[in-house]
């Protein structure tokens, strides 16, 4: 049996929403009728054709999508046809339909909405991963997180709280910023007035850096970061190149790692997967971290959203809502 879907292709440097057929789920595989699907900065490098999907994933958009289950493999075992659940992709998110290892998927916590769960999965999976596995942040660190108000930022910044770390939180307007000290941030800086060298030295350094930016921001990140402190770069928002000082990361000891999700191997997403469920499902049912949703958008208006991702006008993640959604 295949499934028959409709889905968004790079065509020409554009989203084109084309027919597909998905196979039978096989073995731990999952079928889920998507309702919702997360916008991401990748969705963005994607279209420009600067971030293909890994070998053997989706040619379709998309790292992430929330709907419900209307199909499974023999070997699925957590999961029942009807859930309601969210699925961290290496591709296919842009879709009325997705097919998917059940390892990548979660159950949603009951409370939470379907386009919530669009809006968690990517952002929460981002941040979890890049401070405890990638950064391995330990007790009373010190973190500086740029783009502070991106989805990811606010991610990051909602469980550093609840963990009881300090956070200096980079943006671009005041709005931002006050949003981030609203959640808890107890440093912030506007980028447009300059460098934050001097901001964060006041603060006190940092021992971790969440740094989705690069360019000319790595020198400075070296400057403010502290002795054995770890540098995790996430993304190219300021350009490719960068000057390091390898001086200063020799005798302060310092790490500057590149990370990227997209590409991990279908075991360390089920791990991840897996500690989203356990660590931050609780916090979201609590309320004590939320998904912070921009704004919603029906699928005709799915220019519109990434217009507005791509100049940076978000405080939060931007879904888009398929047809069928209930």
């Amino acid at each position: 049996m295949t499934y028959s879907a409709q889905g968004y292709f790079v065509r020409d440097q554009q989203p084109q929403l084309e027919a597909f057929e998905l196979a039978t789920p096989q073995l731990d595989e999952v079928v889920i009728e998507v309702t919702h699907t997360g916008i991401n900065r990748a969705d963005l490098m994607q279209i420009a054709g600067a971030y293909p999907p890994p070998a053997g994933a989706s040619e379709v958009l998309g790292l992430e999508a929330s709907g419900k289950v209307i199909a499974v493999g023999p070997a699925v075992s957590r999961l029942q046809i009807g859930d309601d659940v969210c699925a961290l992709l290496a591709g296919g998110g842009y879709a009325s339909h997705v097919l998917v290892s059940e390892q990548q998927v979660a159950r949603l916590p009951l409370g939470l909405s379907l386009a919530t769960g669009a809006a968690i999965c990517e952002a929460y999976a981002t941040a979890w991963f890049n401070l405890y596995q990638v950064a391995g942040i330990q007790a009373h660190e010190r973190v500086l997180l740029h783009a502070g108000a991106s989805s990811v930022g606010l991610a990051a910044l909602q469980l550093l709280v609840q963990a009881g770390h300090e956070v200096f939180v980079t943006a671009g307007s005041d709005d931002k910023l006050a949003l981030c000290r609203q959640l808890g941030a107890t440093g912030t800086w506007n980028r447009h007035q300059g460098s934050f060298v001097d901001a964060v030295k006041a603060w006190g350094g940092a021992d971790i850096i969440i740094d989705p930016v690069a360019g000319d921001y790595l020198a400075q990140d070296q400057q403010v970061l502290n002795l054995d402190g770890r540098i995790v770069v996430l993304g190219l928002m300021g350009g490719r190149g960068a000057d390091i000082d390898v001086g200063r990361l020799l005798m302060k000891r310092q790490r500057i790692q590149g990370s990227t999700l997209r590409s991990q191997p279908l075991a360390v997403k089920g791990r991840i997967m897996r500690a989203l469920e356990q660590d931050v499902w609780p916090l979201l049912k609590s309320g004590k971290c939320q998904a912070l949703i921009e704004q919603i958008y029906p699928l005709a208006e799915l220019n519109t959203a990434l217009q507005q991702l791509q100049e940076n006008r978000t405080q939060g993640k931007l879904v888009l809502e398929w047809p069928l959604a209930t």
